[in-house]
């Protein structure tokens, strides 16, 4: 007997899900069932084949319907050890797509129609014959599954047999110019320097050249690591895919150039922002990786200490005025800000963005990318953006007096603005705002808070090392000498490539200002003074705060006194 009290709802028919989704019409479905009841063929088989519905649409409602992710395998770059694992004759007959391995978590994902399918799922696991490994499934259409299979499978996939079959056959540019021959091993060369980038966590791609070979570095967890050096030979055509790929000019070797490159890499989409500049010995490339997945993180996942993030909320919830995030390039000031804004992003608030460039697009945020050469400049941009009824206002950089001076502007006339501005610490913002001609009147009373931030690399939790500090180091950390203290050092292995590092974390300071602070502002005091006044009202410097992260073996000293002058912030 069926509880009249449960929330048990009836699980629609796929059908009847398409016409309530809004993506066909009842006389489309009627067809459709015609159809299927003369061919046997699935139902969104043949209302994709007679165009009622789109590959897209289809892919995700059949996901919904039976509970699973979604992955477009369009212009996907799949895992050469991924393919390892299933075999072409077993993929091809169950119509499986392996996309990525994660080996740390011994995770494998795998695209296939229908993750319901308890046989091809049994057949799946029996195939692959390793009882650790677990199964990630995401649901993707027949076709391009199949479409998948035929473009990656029989091709060499990883760098160093690339490079083997480089050597043995002529490069045709011309073939590189055309996005289905992807068995040009050029293509597949590029393809997988990107991936094998976005599987170690680079954050930057160097390809520099030099008088005899090719350089290429990545950039690790703020920490640039060379990975290969390849011969001179391999540059000019690994130079024009790159171009190709980030819709740059081939012929124009002379000036530097901007692109981009979307790829799909792991079963995520990642975009890399693209750098060509000319150099003694030819082009120099440098590869931006933006990771929508890991640049828009919530809040609270930061990393930051319980203290810090109470204080950035309490900042967050006022209404009115300006919030600064100061700190070099590299710092994490981009990742804190969109954190921020992904926090208040909702219907009932305009969020409007201007950048330079948009690195994450949002949904529901309005993101404008500067471009000087049009006239549209920080200071034009906020003026243009007061007209669009904004409730929040990011301004990508604060650059010269009419930026910053429309920024403040802003925030008095009630609006919440969050801007990033160059400075080594939070007591350098203000005198940086006044340097550059904003008044000390419009100043008082407008800012809300200031963040400074670095990023600390973390020890690797399998090899770190604890040791007791030494005389000088306790005197560093303001602690007694005469007192035992415990510290942890890096030591390196397999697990962080043997840097005795893995991932990073946020070193932040946080002032938020109050009565007494705007009214030092206002009287031009700053200095000492100043820092002693925040002090008393709590304020932690990033020293301290580094400190705190070195005593619970979060990071090292050494690492803490690599990005933060220790001499300085004490």
């Amino acid at each position: 007997m069926l509880d009249t009290n449960s929330d048990y709802k009836p699980k629609l028919l796929f059908g009847e899900m398409l016409i309530q989704k809004g993506l066909i019409s009842e006389d489309e479905l009627k067809i459709a069932l015609v159809e299927q009841r003369k061919s046997g063929r699935k139902l969104g088989e043949i209302l994709e084949y007679m165009g009622f519905l789109t590959q897209d649409a289809l892919r995700d409602t059949v996901g919904q319907s039976v509970g699973f992710r979604t992955i477009s395998l369009a212009g996907i770059i799949p895992d050469a050890q991924a393919l390892s694992f299933i075999q072409e004759p077993f993929a091809r007959a169950h119509k499986v797509m392996p996309v990525a391995y994660d080996a740390e978590d011994k995770l494998l994902k795998v695209a296939l129609p229908n993750p319901e399918d308890i046989i091809t799922v049994d057949k799946l696991r029996r195939h692959i014959q390793n009882r650790d490994m677990r199964l990630d499934y995401y649901v993707a259409s027949e076709k391009e599954i199949l479409e998948t299979i035929d473009q990656y499978y029989g091709y060499e996939l990883s760098i160093d047999g690339i490079l083997k079959e480089l050597e043995t056959g002529e490069v045709n540019v011309m073939l590189m110019t055309q996005e289905d021959k992807y068995s040009h091993p050029v293509v597949r060369l590029a393809n997988s320097l990107l991936t094998d980038a976005v599987k170690q966590n680079a954050s930057d791609i160097h390809f520099e050249p030099e008088e005899f070979f090719i350089r290429i570095r990545y950039r690790i967890d703020g920490v640039l690591k060379q990975i290969r050096l390849l011969h001179r030979s391999f540059w000019p055509a690994l130079l024009v895919r790159l171009k190709i790929i980030a819709e740059m000019n081939i012929s124009e070797t002379r000036l530097p150039q901007d692109g981009r490159i979307s790829l799909s890499v792991a079963g995520r989409r990642i975009d890399f922002r693209a750098s060509a500049q000319p150099t003694l010995h030819g082009e120099n490339i440098v590869l931006r990786i933006l990771d929508r997945e890991k640049g828009i993180v919530p809040l609270k996942q930061l990393g930051l200490q319980a203290d810090a993030l109470q204080e950035i909320q309490y900042m967050m919830a006022k209404p009115i005025g300006i919030f600064l995030v100061t700190g070099p390039t590299g710092s994490g000031k981009t990742t804190t800000l969109y954190s921020i804004l992904n926090q208040l992003n909702e219907v009932g608030i305009n969020i409007m963005t201007l950048e330079d460039p948009v690195e994450y697009p949002m949904t529901m945020i309005r993101q404008t990318n500067v471009n000087d050469d049009i006239g549209l400049t920080f200071s034009n941009g906020i003026r243009s953006l007061m007209r669009q009824d904004p409730d929040v206002i990011l301004v990508g950089e604060i650059r010269d007096e009419d930026t910053a001076t429309m920024a403040v502007r802003a925030a008095m006339t009630g609006h919440q603005v969050y801007a990033t501005l160059h400075a080594n610490s939070v007591f350098g913002a203000i005198p940086r705002l006044l340097d550059i001609g904003v008044e000390k009147s419009i100043l008082s009373g407008n800012i809300i808070g200031i963040i400074a931030q670095r990023l600390v690399r973390k020890l690797c939790r399998h090899c770190c090392e604890e040791y007791e500090a030494s005389e000088f180091e306790k005197q560093l950390m303001g602690k007694d000498t005469h007192e035992i203290l415990k510290l942890k050092k890096s030591v390196g292995c397999q697990h962080c490539s043997h840097t005795g590092y893995k991932g990073r974390v946020s070193v932040v300071e946080v002032l938020r200002f109050d009565a007494d602070l705007d009214e030092m502002v206002l009287k031009g005091i700053s200095g000492r003074p100043f820092v002693e006044c925040a002090r008393s009202k709590g304020f932690q410097s990033m020293a301290m705060m580094g400190f705190r992260l070195v005593e619970d073996g979060t990071t090292s000293l050494e690492e803490l006194a690599r990005v933060i002058d220790l001499t300085e912030f004490v």
